[in-house]
């Protein structure tokens, strides 16, 4: 409680509960004034102006009564105001009565999902990128939320796409060698840093953002096509130099296990020709044919 008063204290709009109360004991004082109406109507003749007085006192308490009923169903709050001052907010579920005169401002405090547009970012090397992502967020702090700013749907909307830019620029979209932290290859770490750098944003507006996704990565339009064939391109290259590392190796372990095993001695012309045809057969992206040499090795 203490923490919840010099909270309000610091921020004069942070939420704390209001003062209200159960709506089923006024719903009985509602329901006790109809019949005493209705026997101040029967008792007019009899009674005369202490009827009619009787009368107009049971129809202002049916009313001032039925004036404050609200109901606030699960994961839904209710702002409370007198004249415009913030008195609290109602989170107690199911029949709540307060004072007439009290404004009553219903709030959403359930988890929302929003999928934000296509966004066209120039990424880290200026490469332009489309990105979307989705968020997942609630409420958490109905007065923030209600009065820090004029439309807190509105004000998440155009922060997740700000957010968005700022995170799809701070990163490369792709790394052929994983030297560095990229928009494809480090799908969680991004998404977490898209939910710290928009927590940030909206923490003024009372929103608490549960989670982070990108739902769509890839080249602008303009570029897809020059992208694919460099992209290509690196995949080729670098799985051609890992098949020339796995030759070489191959080679390496050929020349020691036939030299360690005295199986047969080569000069170093010979070796020469023996290292290029097994280069050759290693890393020919077609099947090579044997070529069977009759004669001596020197023939």
């Amino acid at each position: 409680m203490t923490q919840i008063v010099s909270r309000a204290i610091l921020n004069p709009t942070a939420e704390y509960p209001a003062k209200t109360a159960s709506g089923y004991p006024m719903l009985l004082i509602a329901l006790l004034a109809v019949p005493a109406g209705i026997f101040a109507i029967s008792q007019i003749e009899r009674a005369g102006g202490w009827a009619v007085l009787g009368l107009v006192a049971a129809v202002v308490v049916l009313l001032f009564v039925i004036a404050g009923f609200y109901l606030i169903a699960p994961n839904q709050a209710y702002a409370i105001q007198l004249f415009g001052t913030y008195k609290g907010t109602d989170r107690t579920t199911g029949l709540r009565w307060v004072l007439p005169w009290l404004m009553r401002k219903k709030i959403s405090v359930r988890v929302h999902n929003i999928t934000s547009d296509r966004l066209k970012v120039n990424d880290l090397r200026g490469n332009p990128v489309e990105i979307a992502a989705n968020v997942v967020w609630r409420v958490t702090d109905s007065a923030q939320a209600l009065f820090d700013v004029d439309d807190y749907k509105e004000f998440i909307h155009i922060q997740i796409e700000s957010a968005v830019r700022a995170i799809g620029s701070r990163y490369p979209y792709d790394d052929i060698e994983h030297k560095e932290v990229t928009l494809r290859g480090d799908a969680e770490v991004i998404s977490e840093e898209l939910r710290i750098e928009l927590q940030e944003r909206v923490e003024q507006a009372g929103i608490t953002i549960d989670e982070c996704r990108l739902t769509h990565l890839a080249y602008a339009q303009e570029i897809a096509q020059a992208m694919l064939r460099r992209q290509q391109a690196d995949a080729i290259i670098a799985a051609r130099a890992r098949i020339v590392a796995g030759a070489v190796g191959m080679v390496e372990m050929a020349l020691a296990e036939l030299s360690s095993k005295d199986i047969v001695n080569l000069d170093d012309e010979r070796k020469a020709a023996m290292v290029s045809n097994l280069m050759v057969v290693l890393c020919s992206e077609r099947d090579t044919q044997p070529v069977v040499n009759t004669g001596t090795l020197y023939q």
